[in-house]
């Protein structure tokens, strides 16, 4: 596949994704495919995901975690193997109802026509913030 046909795989993933056809997108990546978050010990769905289960296993985290309550990719930009892509989006974070800002970049890497690594790019303090439970009050004296 050349710089285009990558590029148009990567969108319709995106339009997969923000229709929840989250099968359909899996179908679009390598069986030994990575996709890696932003480590963090707090976003239930942070951190590296090997294969196709463990990236189904992160959709589901991100599902039971987050509700977008926006998702924009705004730029594709293709060369060779590589789809750049860079968005923003504001989440819910379930546990604690508090919603939050991410602007993002995404790098994949597309290898015999699926995505072969997906790594996302973001400032997580925002969603630590967010999905970090309130500390206990101090005992009042």
């Amino acid at each position: 596949m050349n710089a285009s046909d990558n590029k148009q795989l990567v969108r319709e993933c995106y339009e997969l994704f923000l229709r929840g056809d989250i099968g359909s997108l899996l179908e679009r990546c390598s069986d030994d495919a990575d996709w890696i978050e932003r480590d963090s010990d707090c976003i239930p769905f942070a951190g590296a995901h090997h294969g196709k289960a463990e990236i189904a296993e992160y959709f589901t985290r991100l599902a039971d975690g987050a509700e977008p309550l926006s998702f924009s990719p705004r730029t594709f930009i293709a060369e060779d193997d590589q789809v750049v892509v860079t968005g923003d989006a504001t989440w819910r974070a379930k546990p604690t109802g508090r919603s939050f800002d991410s602007p993002w970049v995404h790098v994949l890497t597309i290898r015999d026509g699926k995505i072969a690594r997906f790594e996302a790019y973001n400032d997580t303090a925002p969603a630590e913030r967010a999905f970090r439970p309130d500390p206990p009050a101090a005992a009042v004296a």
